[in-house]
């Protein structure tokens, strides 16, 4: 097959989610509240969120409203007699059984709908308690199932295909069993963030997590679907079983959560946007039960040993204290495996202090010999793309020999994804050879040819017109 016109992206070897023995889908979420008081909320909150979610969808069906807002009928209910005794909704259609009924708004209904709305713009998913949501947490903690910890075969099957050294496994296996934090050093282009990534797909276990949270009067966003994803093996809810659950809650894998340099001090708190009039979980708030990853360690807005006592202390606690904007303090439990990578020297970013507390410190260095090429091979087989012995022996030995370019993880998937811009710009089919790989190699490391330094000029030349060293002109 020719892959002359395949995307250069489509080349790397992709991460494919965890097998099934890694989720575990006999959790179940919590029990359907079946009125008002048993949701834990206040009638008032519920007439605010139904009123908003009318206004939002004009005449609406009941079993289509009790979806919207992850009620029970019967909680709802009561929710729409308050509605309508205060002439706020009106029943537009009713058939012949209970369930058929479509309700919409009244005049007087609509504006304070519209009034409901300006003073926060949140429509959907009933929240659920803080003190709800604090006992989940608690109940389906990693540190506290056993059958959530990985073991040393579950790290074998996992790593079967992986060019990780042996080495390094067993510390990794050996951290994540602790459940203390960890820290992937060494060169940029090593592997450690998409280690990172397969560490946490590796995560067992299936969690309820909560669309939003109420704290004091203002809602928390928590649930995110790039963050929560739906388990593997997600069987479809029976009509039954949606008539017993709480739906406010959704079962996902285990999350992880991935932060970079961008991260600033701001971010680690709850975040208010006044706008919406609802509160932005922190980055850990959403890891919740799952894995945080701090990528590029020392190259954050904020000291790297200041970030690393933040959240480190989370560990040693299991608490955190988050401040909302109206100064009020509050503690939320916090189940996270931490886990940092820096290209950076750790001696560089973190002090002595600092050090102790990162609980394994695992180095992430080039690749073996065979290590290199058996990835190279295994991506071309990936890619389709046909792999000459040859071409493999030069690159090794030729081109990464001559110019001491480490063989780091990075290179196959780069060089590759070159060989096929180059084929499909020519318009043939994509070959690992001598002269592609030669021809990836020089498009890839400015300053060296085919290994060796590059000419000392370059092959078009340029001269400045009219002594303006900014406008030049090709000769």
């Amino acid at each position: 097959m020719s892959h002359a016109n395949q995307p250069a992206a489509s080349l790397m070897e992709p991460l494919r989610p965890a097998q099934s023995m890694f989720d575990d889908t006999s959790m179940r979420l919590p029990p359907q509240p079946k009125s008002v008081r048993e949701t834990g909320l206040e009638p008032s909150l519920l007439v605010e969120l139904t009123a908003k979610t009318i206004l939002a969808l004009g005449r609406i069906h009941l079993p289509v409203l009790a979806t919207r807002l992850c009620l029970s009928f019967s909680a709802l209910r009561e929710v729409l007699n308050v509605m309508v005794a205060e002439q706020s909704v009106e029943v537009a259609v009713r058939g012949d059984s209970d369930l058929d009924v479509h309700y919409q708004l009244t005049a007087c209904g609509r504006q304070r709908a519209i009034e409901y709305l300006s003073r926060c713009s949140y429509v959907g998913p009933a929240p659920v308690t803080l003190e709800a949501y604090c006992e989940q947490v608690v109940r389906q903690s990693s540190r506290q199932a056993e059958r959530s910890r990985l073991t040393a075969t579950d790290m074998a099957a996992a790593f079967a295909d992986d060019v990780t050294d042996l080495h390094a496994r067993g510390q990794i296996g050996a951290a994540l069993q602790s459940g203390r934090s960890l820290l992937l050093y060494g060169p940029s282009g090593s592997g450690k963030t998409r280690l990172a990534r397969k560490l946490a797909i590796m995560q067992k276990g299936v969690i309820a997590v909560p669309y939003a949270i109420l704290i004091g009067h203002v809602i928390v966003i928590v649930h995110d679907p790039l963050v929560h994803q739906t388990p593997l093996q997600s069987p479809a809810r029976s009509g039954e079983e949606r008539r017993t659950v709480d739906l406010r809650w959704t079962l996902c894998r285990r999350p992880m959560v991935q932060v970079g340099a961008d991260l600033s001090v701001d971010m680690l708190d709850l975040r208010y946007d006044k706008t919406r009039g609802v509160y932005q979980a922190p980055p850990h708030l959403l890891a919740n039960n799952g894995m945080l990853v701090i990528d590029d360690l020392g190259r954050q807005r904020m000291p790297a040993s200041d970030l690393l006592n933040r959240w480190t202390g989370l560990l040693d606690s299991g608490m955190d204290h988050l401040t909302m904007h109206s100064g009020q303090k509050l503690s939320l439990p916090v189940d996270i495996k931490l886990l940092f990578t820096t290209n950076l020297a750790p001696h560089l970013v973190l002090d002595e202090a600092s050090m102790r507390r990162v609980g394994y410190k695992v180095h992430i260095g080039p690749l073996s010999n065979a290590s290199y090429r058996s990835l190279l091979v295994r991506q071309c087989r990936a890619a389709g793309m046909p792999c000459d012995e040859q071409a493999v022996e030069h690159l090794v030995v030729r081109l990464h020999g001559a110019s001491a370019q480490p063989l780091l993880a990075c290179y196959p998937a780069e060089l590759l994804g070159r060989i096929s811009d180059f084929a499909s710009f020519a318009a043939i089919p994509a070959r690992l050879t001598i002269e592609t790989v030669e021809q990836a190699w020089t498009s890839m490391f400015a300053g060296t040819h085919c290994g060796a330094p590059a000419p000392a000029h370059a092959p078009v030349s340029y001269f400045a017109v009219n002594g303006d060293s900014l406008v030049e002109k090709i000769s």
